[in-house]
């Protein structure tokens, strides 16, 4: 059963995209299927009606929904149009992972470059909060992939150019290939120390794009993808 949206205004919108789209890429809502309203939304989620409105948008601008005055919100056809789009199937292997992450790398390393130059304070705030949720994470266990989105998405948004953050948005979270962890004590060491080099690198990427270093900032989030690219070349040949 999908739980209420309980984090700050800007960061629900995200979420609510995120909750609304999994449902659509599941089946829930089959193309042509009209969505429930504002009103059904709202009270599902605990969310406000520009919160629903901002992801209607936002799904609207990502190909997955149109909206027709008067009538409602209904599902497109996934094959319908040119979007770009990548299906669970494509993200099947290790090779098709190490793609992704080649796409990422030329798309959010001048993202990066841009929301240093671009960001507000709250583009900043929502970077920091996700990185708190990440790290308080690393020490429960617990799967951070949606903070993991939700910070490379605020880059992208932080851009203040919208054809960033509606990409990443169609993108949507399975890009982010964050390792589990291991409920083995000596594997779940190992994968602490993983994801705490990640979190540092993240770090990293949020300090330059906070001091306004456009090419700190471009330089440190291709050094993450990267090393995020050869850690998974690494485990393909160990």
């Amino acid at each position: 059963m999908d739980t209420p949206l309980r984090r700050r205004p800007r960061s629900l919108a995200l979420e609510l995209v995120e909750a609304l789209a999994e449902r659509i890429r599941r089946g829930d809502w089959a193309p042509g299927d009209r969505l429930p309203t504002e009103a059904s939304v709202m009270s599902e989620f605990g969310v406000s009606r520009t919160v629903v409105r901002e992801a209607i948008s936002k799904l609207q601008a990502s190909g997955l929904v149109e909206t027709r005055h008067g009538v409602g919100t209904f599902v497109l056809d996934s094959l319908a149009g040119a979007s770009f789009k990548l299906s669970a199937d494509q993200l099947g292997t290790l090779q098709d992972v190490i793609a992704v992450l080649e796409l990422r790398i030329g798309l959010e390393t001048e993202a990066a470059a841009l929301a240093a130059l671009r960001r507000t304070d709250a583009n900043l705030a929502t970077m920091r909060q996700a990185l708190d949720t990440i790290a308080a994470t690393l020490q429960t266990g617990e799967n951070a992939v949606a903070s993991d989105f939700q910070f490379h998405s605020e880059i992208a948004r932080a851009t203040q150019n919208a054809h960033f953050y509606d990409l990443m948005l169609t993108l949507g979270s399975q890009i982010i290939p964050r390792a589990r962890l291991s409920v083995d004590a000596a594997e779940r060491a190992s994968e602490l120390a993983y994801l705490r080099r990640v979190q540092a690198e993240h770090e990293s990427i949020y300090d330059a794009i906070a001091a306004g270093d456009a090419e700190a900032a471009r330089a440190a989030m291709r050094m993450h993808l990267s090393n995020s690219r050869e850690r998974r070349r690494r485990s393909q040949t160990s």
